[in-house]
């Protein structure tokens, strides 16, 4: 679920000459011992058949991390979980007027990828059992805006068929919002503007999406990640649920289809025009509903038949021991489980996890152990709702919040030569130096650091900084950082011309030809993590950068002022909230305490009681998923969802309730 990692407000920290740079011996060490062909002889393994969570293919790969991890010498074991996962029973999508004609709910094979000839539908997982059918309406992207916009516009959803685009939110936003309007249905395509033949050729011939790519995807807009009925409690097999009808689950039936499939319908519809920045690339005008004054159009049927039942899946945790402070823990992860084969999403991110595995397991057997305990976890049916990390932060939460130091994800994270990264702003500093004595891939001579440079925009005043994005939702990294306050990262490379997302292309030969069967973007990022987990696990102060919390928190605050203003919100309650982020940036330039400083000024953003407003799974009042796209980060969230509802109320306790944290991590960072 890469696409959880858009850049917010970009941060930009430059590290000058570091004065806890890991051991050039060891940093020479592991960038020698990561190995392509080990990469693409692991890819091979766990890309050689469909796998979605609590699957027959998933206990088959679960088996298989079992084994990688424990080959590779390091103390492993399988941590079971039971979420309530869904899988599709019957799904029709077609046009009953003006004239009967059944749509596709299934791609078509590539020539010459045999792995593409999958029997499995598209599919979105935990749609609404049911049939919806009646005209149509255009939603464009169907975010908050544009469901707004034709509200504006006089168009109503009541109960008709939405058709909605992939792209600019995650798709649940879409049909919950699309709920909310009375829509009876759901469907979504991708559009060929987003991804299809106007950026380029297609699949086989080329890397992008054909007309027959669909995007499967889970539809869960809960409030909280994890097991849908388990919040904020461990989904072990004889755990405490909720109904499953109390669950905040979908209730109307959405299916994805392809852009081919797509253009029947909206080639029929006769309503008026829809706006200029909403038309596709289908090559005709875009109108908003089936029906003209006096002229009717498309009529379509959407039936989705789904199971829903609770089902055993497995996370796989190995580990190597810390020999100084061993309940202190550097964690690399990515999750396992894919909607068909996955080379990309996420096993071209799994198998750099491995590789670091490999390259820490080999030096510690020639005796160089860290400091502090190496994880590194392979995550269960996060595709479903971000689950198995849910579940295994939610079990652990106390050790975490105690000897969490950092963690870092990489789902789909080696999708070309281009590094890039979020995170939490006090390993902006580690990150950096990671980059800077990681060879970039296929530029021999360079480091990651140097190509990330020149691919920067510059700063006035400051010339190129490497900007380094506020992190956000969408992975395996939000529990950590959302209920734990653990410093997370999220690494991920691109720059291919193509896209196979979540379709039944996402296999090998499509990897091979779009992204490269060299495995240099796996050997980049195997290093990088390696390198910034050796930061955190072998040195005993790692580069950290807790005055970044202040730098990014000002141009948050400064955003706020402004939007609240806009809203009609007292933009004068900012200003005690800037002394107080201008006394943080004094106070974390000298933090006192070592890492453990660092640490305790990451937890200081944890909310003592209940958590956001709405939303009290998420704790961390520095960084939250947004309300409305589910990818994008907000900084400083309070703020953020009072500016979002334009509730005076709630602005003045999330004025003072941010306050209260900004006070809480300068006192962190003094030693207090």
């Amino acid at each position: 679920m890469k696409r959880v990692m858009t850049m917010a407000t970009m941060a930009f920290v430059w590290c000058g000459a570091a004065d806890a740079a890991v051991d050039a011996s060891l940093a020479e060490r592991i960038n020698a011992m990561v190995c392509r062909d080990r990469l693409r002889v692991t890819h091979m393994e766990l890309a050689s058949e469909p796998h979605v969570a609590g699957t027959p293919g998933d206990e088959r790969t679960i088996a298989r991390l079992i084994n990688l991890f424990e080959e590779a010498g390091l103390s492993t074991r399988r941590h079971d979980i039971w979420p309530l996962l869904a899988r599709p029973v019957r799904v029709e999508v077609s046009i009953v007027s003006p004239v009967a004609k059944g749509l596709a709910v299934q791609e078509n094979a590539a020539e010459g990828d045999v792995d593409s000839r999958t029997s499995d539908v598209g599919w979105n997982a935990y749609s609404g059992s049911g049939t919806a059918k009646g005209p149509v309406v255009y939603v464009n992207y169907g975010t908050k805006q544009d469901f707004e916009r034709l509200a504006t516009l006089g168009v109503s959803c009541e109960g008709k068929v939405v058709l909605a685009r992939y792209g600019g939110n995650y798709r649940g936003y879409k049909v919950k919002f699309a709920q909310e309007a009375g829509a009876s249905g759901v469907i979504i395509f991708t559009d060929p503007a987003d991804g299809g033949h106007v950026s380029g050729p297609v699949y086989p011939a080329g890397g992008y999406a054909n007309e027959c790519h669909i995007q499967r995807g889970s539809i869960l807009t809960m409030g909280f990640n994890g097991d849908p009925l388990t919040p904020g409690r461990e989904a072990t097999e004889h755990a405490v649920r909720d109904r499953v009808e109390d669950a905040p689950l979908p209730r109307i039936p959405c299916q994805p289809i392809g852009y081919g499939a797509a253009r029947e319908i909206l080639s029929r519809m006769k309503g008026a025009a829809a706006p200029k920045e909403w038309q596709g690339g289908l090559g005709f005008e875009y109108r908003l509903e089936s029906d003209a004054p006096n002229e009717e159009g498309v009529r379509v049927r959407v039936a989705v038949e789904q199971e829903r039942a609770v089902k055993r899946t497995a996370n796989v945790i190995a580990e190597i021991r810390g020999t100084e402070r061993p309940e202190e823990r550097v964690i690399i992860g990515a999750h396992h489980d894919a909607w068909n084969h996955g080379a990309s999403d996420p096993l071209c991110g799994t198998i750099a996890v491995l590789e670091a595995a490999r390259v820490f397991g080999d030096l510690a057997m020639q005796g160089v152990r860290p400091k502090r305990t190496l994880v590194f976890a392979a995550w269960a049916a996060e595709e479903f709702g971000i689950i198995g990390s849910s579940e295994w932060v939610e079990g652990h939460e106390r050790e975490l919040i105690e000897g969490g130091v950092a963690y870092i994800n990489l789902d789909m994270a080696s999708m070309g030569p281009q590094f890039g990264a979020s995170a939490t702003p006090s390993m902006h500093g580690v990150i950096l130096e990671a980059a800077g004595v990681v060879p970039q891939a296929r530029s021999e001579g360079r480091t990651v650091l140097e190509d990330w440079l020149l691919r920067s925009a510059p700063t006035p005043g400051l010339g190129r900084r490497p900007g380094i994005g506020n992190i956000g939702g969408g992975s395996d990294h939000v529990a950590f950082i959302a209920r734990t306050g653990v410093a997370c990262a999220a690494f991920g490379s691109g720059g291919s011309a193509g896209q196979s997302y979540h379709s039944a292309f996402d296999t090998l030969p499509w990897y091979w030809k779009v992204v490269g069967a060299d495995y240099e973007s796996p050997a980049m990022i195997a290093r990088m993590a390696a390198m910034t987990a050796a930061a955190y696990a072998f040195e005993e102060t790692p580069a950290t950068t807790p005055q970044a919390y202040a730098t990014v928190g000002m141009q948050a605050l400064a955003n706020a002022g402004t939007a609240a203003a806009a809203a009609g919100l007292d933009a004068s309650k900012v200003e005690p909230l800037k002394v107080a982020m201008a006394e943080l940036a004094f106070a974390s330039r000298e933090a006192r305490g070592g890492l453990a400083g660092v640490m305790a000024m990451d937890r200081a953003w944890l909310l003592p009681e209940g958590g956001l407003e709405r939303r009290p799974w998420f704790r961390n009042a520095f960084a939250a998923p947004d309300e409305n796209s589910g990818y994008a980060a907000w900084v400083l969230p309070l703020l953020q969802a009072a500016i979002e509802r334009k509730d005076a109320a709630e602005w003045e306790r999330a004025c003072e309730r941010t306050l209260e944290r900004i006070r809480a991590a300068t006192a962190a960072a003094r030693g207090r």
